[in-house]
Order: C-alpha cells, then sequence, then structure tokens
C-alpha cells in the first residue's frame, strides 16, 4: 500500500507541474541557445587555432599561454581593466547607493523629480558624446576654450591622446553613465524596507542612522544589493564603445584598451577566433570571481563587531 501511495505521489507530482515545465521551456532554451551555447563554444575554440576560413587546428593550452608570455599588449589592456573596474565600480556602486539612500528621504514629488535627473543619462543613447564636445581637443572645446579665456593654459590640450588625462576622464564618463539600472533598483528597494524594522530597531536601541543603515536597511536590501553590484560589474567590465568612441582604438600607447576592446579587435579585425576565445574565456573567470567576491563582502552586511 506504502509503494502504492508513493507511486500515485509521483505520478500526481508530475501531471502538476507539466504546465510548469511548458511555460519555461522557452525560456530555458533560448537561455541555452544564447547563453551556455556561446560559452560552451568559447571554451572549446579556445583550444584551437582558427581564422573562419581554414579548418580549426587544436592547440591546447598554447592560446592561454600566449597571454603571459608573449603578448605584451594583453597585458596592458589587462592593467587597464582591472584599474577601470577597481576604482569606477565601486565608486558606481557606492554613488548609486548613497544617492538613493539621500533621495528616499525627500518628499515624493521632488524624489520622483531627482530619481529622473539621476537617470536621464541612462535613458539617453549615446549621451557620452556631450563629453566628446566638453574635452574637444582644439581651441573650440568648452573646457580648452574656458582654460585658455582665464589663461590656465596657452594652447588646447589633446585631452583623449593625453595619457595623463584620458583615463580619469573615461572614469569619469563611466561614472556619470553609470547611475542607471542600480541607481533604480536601490530607489525600489528602499522603498520597500518595512517601517516596522526600523521601529523595532529603535526599541532595542538603535539610534545612529549609520547603525540603523548597517543592521536594518542593508541587510533588508541583499538581494537588492547583489543585482545591483552584478549589474556594476557587469557595466564596468564591458567598457568598450565609450571608450573607443572618445579615445579611438587603439588609443595612445594602448592607455585605456580594455580588453572587450581588444577581444573585438583580435576576433573581428584580425580573425584570431581562437585567441579571442581564449581571452573571452579569461574575461569569464575573471568577472565570475569578481561576482564571488562582492557577494562574500554582501554577506557581512549586518554583522556584529561583537
Amino acid at each position: 500500500m506504502k509503494n502504492i501511495n508513493i507511486i500515485s505521489k509521483t505520478k500526481k507530482l508530475t501531471s502538476e507541474d507539466f504546465s510548469f515545465y511548458a511555460i519555461m521551456a522557452p525560456f530555458l532554451i533560448f537561455f541555452f541557445l544564447f547563453n551556455i551555447l556561446p560559452v560552451l563554444s568559447s571554451v572549446t575554440l579556445s583550444l584551437f587555432d582558427y581564422d573562419m576560413v581554414s579548418n580549426p587546428i587544436f592547440v591546447g593550452f598554447e592560446n592561454y599561454s600566449r597571454m603571459f608570455s608573449g603578448d605584451d599588449v594583453f597585458m596592458k589592456v589587462l592593467g587597464n581593466t582591472l584599474r577601470f573596474s577597481i576604482v569606477a565600480g565601486p565608486v558606481s556602486f557606492l554613488l548609486s547607493f548613497m544617492l538613493a539612500w539621500m533621495i528616499n528621504e525627500f518628499t515624493k514629488t521632488l524624489r520622483v523629480i531627482l530619481t529622473f535627473i539621476f537617470y536621464a543619462p541612462a535613458l539617453v543613447g549615446n549621451a557620452y558624446f556631450i563629453w566628446q564636445i566638453l574635452f574637444s581637443g582644439d581651441s573650440y572645446g568648452y573646457l580648452n576654450n574656458i582654460l585658455m579665456s582665464f589663461g590656465f593654459i596657452t594652447e588646447p590640450i589633446n585631452w583623449f591622446q593625453n595619457t595623463s588625462y584620458n583615463m580619469t576622464i573615461i572614469i569619469i564618463v563611466q561614472l556619470w553613465m553609470s547611475m542607471g539600472v542600480s541607481f533604480l533598483a536601490n530607489i525600489a528597494g528602499l522603498q520597500n524596507v518595512s517601517e516596522e524594522l526600523y521601529e523595532a530597531a529603535a526599541i532595542d536601541g538603535v539610534r545612529s542612522r549609520w547603525h540603523e543603515l548597517w543592521y536594518v536597511t542593508l541587510p533588508s536590501m541583499k538581494s537588492i544589493l547583489l543585482f545591483s553590484s552584478v549589474m556594476q560589474i557587469q557595466a564596468v567590465f564591458s567598457v568598450s564603445t565609450v571608450i573607443t568612441t572618445l579615445a579611438g582604438y587603439p588609443s595612445v600607447n594602448n592607455s585605456v584598451d580594455t580588453l572587450v576592446s581588444y577581444i573585438s579587435d583580435i576576433g573581428t579585425t584580425r580573425y584570431e577566433m581562437g585567441y579571442a576565445s581564449a581571452l573571452s574565456m579569461f574575461l569569464f573567470v575573471m568577472v565570475l570571481a569578481f561576482r564571488f567576491g562582492i557577494g562574500a563582502l554582501l554577506n557581512l552586511v549586518g554583522k556584529s563587531d561583537s
């Protein structure tokens, strides 16, 4: 009797879940085709020498060893990518949260207006072109014109071709553009924190706003913070179009080129798809490591020092 009951329950469960699997099937198929399959293809191609014309030649891990032993440009773009991501990523993440936290304290009307102002750069396609005008390398550029008018410089500075300034300017542009999704997610997360939690914290003796933030607000927003951090990781590690548009490719001495722009050059210009796939896999593993590192840091939120 027990066996019969178990079998009937199993059949009943399968019958009830059929509609769920049917609904999920299209998503799972497309997810496999456009996410899993390209990753598996990159893993396979990274082990071959392939130019998209001739037959692939198996070379094992030669493409990976080439990165560190025979490619000086890779080391430059890797350094640029790490420097860019370590500065722009955390700063944009903290900035988007702190602005959302402060705006959340305002009245609804003012909050809506300020939210639109900060989100506007993400709404406008190619909004970064305004920075190209601001930092134009001739005397008609706004910044050069102002500096020359006040006598700070005697001749225009070619900002994006000067290695002393171009990385700093690119980071500023990225910070200006990166407020979009993360900023809105933080606003939504703050709106959904229950007021009862703050009342309970006040009864337990929490008086400081910073303690309230650490022990109530942030723990209640862990999932939102993780989403925001993942979006920021994706944003800083995939920056390419902005840099190539403002500074060109290759930039002066590859001073601001990133892994994504280098992969695009290797794969679509030189047609070295095997090496480009190896570079992509390296970038994938690096992004994955940052993701788990940030997840570990977020697990510390709300923990007491005692």
